[in-house]
This record gives structure tokens, C-alpha cells and sequence, in this order.
């Protein structure tokens, strides 16, 4: 009777955390990233309770069977804590992947302004910037940012060389 009452308890648990896993809207990737250290608490702190509810009543029994139980359950719960900490482990280096390319991205951006000879303090080709900026793959917000930098350049041409500084640390992330 012990030995079912604590695979119920098991099953239900392992349930439990899978749905509310597997119904996860799709996060951002600092969300999956803050998403995948709580889980990973909460798995180990759920094995725990787990474990120790087992071990417990694997002593009210008394029986071989319950401490045969207890040892499954412990595996079962480190193996889902192994899972899970290998999950945040791959979210974090995802979110740090994108990161790096997104100021690549900024980088290339700039770097074709400068050669192409849209943007040096004596030459700005407001035209031919804010049509690369508003084709760019940039993140909307650093999209924003930039063309927001720009449009001051052509507003006060005077500030160009302190713009064109505010726009590079920008782009690569500085």
C-alpha cells in the first residue's frame, strides 16, 4: 500500500511539473534564462520533499519494500534535477549566443557605414543610413535608439562627432 501511495505521490508530482512546463509561453531568452534557475530550484526542492516523504514513510512501514520505493525515488528525483539544471545550463549559454550575435550585427552595421563613407564627421549620408538601419535585422529597440541618434545628427549637425560616438557605443554594445 506504501509503495503505491508513494509512486502516486511521485507520478503526480513529475505530472504536475511537466504540464506546467510543457504550457509555458514561448519566453524571452532573460526570461527562459531567470525561468530555467527557478526551475531548476524548484526541482531540487521538489525532489527533496519528495525524497523525504519517502524516506518517511518507508520508516512508518517499516518494510523492505517502502526503503526499495524511497531509493527509487530518489534516483528519479536526481536524474529530473540533473534534467533540469542541464536545461538552464543550455538556456544560458542560448540567451549568451544571441547577445554576442545581436552586437555583431550592430558592428557589421557600422563598420559598412564607415567604408561605404555614409558616416565619418565630414560626410553623413542621412538617406542611405536610415534606409540600412530600417533593412537591419537589429532588435527593435536598438533599431529605435539608432535611428533616434541619427535623426539628432541631422538635426544638429554640430554634435557629429560626439553622435557618432553615442551611435558606435550603440551599435557594439560599449
Amino acid at each position: 500500500m506504501s509503495r503505491t501511495l508513494i509512486l502516486a505521490i511521485v507520478i503526480a508530482a513529475i505530472g504536475a511539473g511537466g504540464y506546467f512546463y510543457l504550457n509555458q509561453p514561448e519566453p524571452t531568452p532573460a526570461e527562459r534564462l531567470e525561468t530555467a534557475a527557478e526551475e531548476a530550484a524548484e526541482a531540487v526542492t521538489d525532489a527533496a520533499s519528495s525524497a523525504q516523504d519517502a524516506a518517511s514513510d518507508a520508516v512508518d512501514a517499516a518494510t523492505e519494500q517502502a526503503a526499495e520505493a524511497a531509493s527509487s525515488l530518489a534516483d528519479q528525483a536526481s536524474e529530473a534535477a540533473s534534467s533540469v539544471a542541464d536545461q538552464a545550463a543550455d538556456t544560458a549559454q542560448e540567451a549568451s549566443d544571441q547577445v554576442a550575435a545581436l552586437a555583431g550585427q550592430g558592428q557589421e552595421l557600422l563598420n559598412s557605414w564607415i567604408q561605404e563613407g555614409k558616416l565619418d564627421p565630414t560626410n553623413f549620408d542621412y538617406d542611405g543610413i536610415m534606409a540600412s538601419l530600417q533593412d537591419s535585422t537589429l532588435a527593435t529597440d536598438l533599431k529605435d535608439q539608432a535611428i533616434k541618434i541619427v535623426n539628432d545628427i541631422k538635426d544638429s549637425p554640430e554634435t557629429i562627432v560626439q553622435k557618432i560616438q553615442e551611435l558606435t557605443n550603440l551599435l557594439t554594445q560599449q
